[in-house]
Formats: structure tokens, sequence, C-alpha cells
């Protein structure tokens, strides 16, 4: 999926949070979006979820502008804090992936992706059970499961312990490599071996937006 925003402007009541904000990805792109708590890190997400109203000519997504952009099934979002599950509630990885189908996605299809991400033993395990990492490759099956083009993660690792968080960043190297563009949001752009090829630090709503040189695969 392709991304350009242009002098994005954003605010609340009477407080611009972002100002004059531009960048543009290609389709298959890694986008690390960094800065300090009330950046306008999230605010910015919000605005390509389509959650928040923006006017038009400041955010096209594969070329349309996202004032009249109706394929927002194409993205997956991953958030930091899961507030629609109730975790007390005694429901497994398999009974939430069932709930998340809204694309009527085949058996094979969601076992598929269980076994990519790594997590396909756990299909039948409470939630209750699962370590932060594993909660969040839960959720990153879930988000996969409508065949998104992009996939927005914002803060993923919080929470989760080194291990995990460096098998995260593979699983998320790997779906990049796959061809989904990504966009993750972080605090710590230097925690992990993330195959980033753009970078937009956010300050005080302001972007400094640059392209950085890849990695090589492992």
């Amino acid at each position: 999926m392709r991304v350009n925003v242009t002098n994005l402007t954003f605010g609340y009541d009477y407080r611009t949070v972002l100002k004059d904000l531009s960048f543009k990805i290609n389709s298959g792109d890694f986008l690390a979006v960094i800065g300090n708590n009330g950046s306008g890190k999230s605010t910015l997400i919000k605005c390509m979820l389509g959650i928040n109203k923006v006017g038009p000519n400041q955010i096209f997504l594969d070329d349309v502008d996202i004032a009249t952009y109706k394929s927002f099934i194409n993205i997956g979002y991953v958030p930091q804090k899961f507030d629609d599950f109730n975790y007390e509630f005694p429901i497994t990885v398999n009974e939430i992936l069932t709930a998340s189908n809204i694309s009527n996605i085949t058996e094979d299809s969601k076992l598929e992706i269980l076994d990519k991400i790594g997590i396909l033993e756990l299909q039948h395990e409470n939630i209750n059970n699962l370590s932060g990492g594993q909660l969040q490759r839960v959720f990153i099956v879930r988000s996969l499961m409508n065949n998104p083009k992009m996939l927005i993660l914002d803060e993923p690792t919080v929470g989760v312990d080194r291990k995990n968080v460096e098998a995260f960043y593979k699983t998320v190297n790997e779906l990049n490599k796959d061809g989904i563009t990504i966009i993750l949001i972080t605090h710590n752009i230097h925690e992990s071996n993330a195959n980033y090829s753009h970078v937009l630090s956010i300050h005080n709503g302001e972007g400094v937006f640059q392209e950085v040189e890849r990695g090589d695969d492992e």
C-alpha cells in the first residue's frame, strides 16, 4: 500500500497536534515513527485509520484521498492496548480469532497464519495463560486474517521481554519481506534489528522524514 501525507495539520479543540506533516512511502516499505509521548504519533495513526477526520488532499492511500477512502479492511492495526477484550473472561486464542473473522477466512488459511507467526500450538490456549509476546502475536494474526496490504503497529513491544522482542521483529521483518507495508510506532528505534526503510521523527507535531539504508536479510 502506498501512503502519501501532504501538509497534514490536525488538532483537538484549540490545540494543534500535527503541523504541516509530510511524507511518502511506497508499497513494501517499512516506516518507523518515533517521538516522545505527546508528540503526535498516535494522532497521526488515527488520522490514517480514518478515526480522526481530516480535510481533503492531506492523506492518500493507494492514491485515494482518505476523505473518500472505503477499503480500511486493507489495513491491519495492532494497538498498544487491547481495550476491547476482557482478559478475565475465559476465552481461547482460537475463539478470539473466530470472533474477529470478518472476511470469512477458511480454517486452513487461519491455521497457516498461526503457523507463520509461530503460535500454531497456542490456538486452544486461554489468553490469560499467554506471555506479553505471545499475546502480541495473537493480535498480529488477527490483523493478518483480512490479508491486509499494510500493517500498523503501535508500540508493539511495550511490556514484552527481550527474547520476545527479538522474535517479534524477526516476524515483522518477514511480513515486510512478503510485501506488506509496515508502519511501526516506537520509542526506541535501536532496540531491534528491524529492517526499516524510512524513519519519521515527530517532535512537537513537526516531522523529519528520511530514508535509511536497508540492512542485509538474515
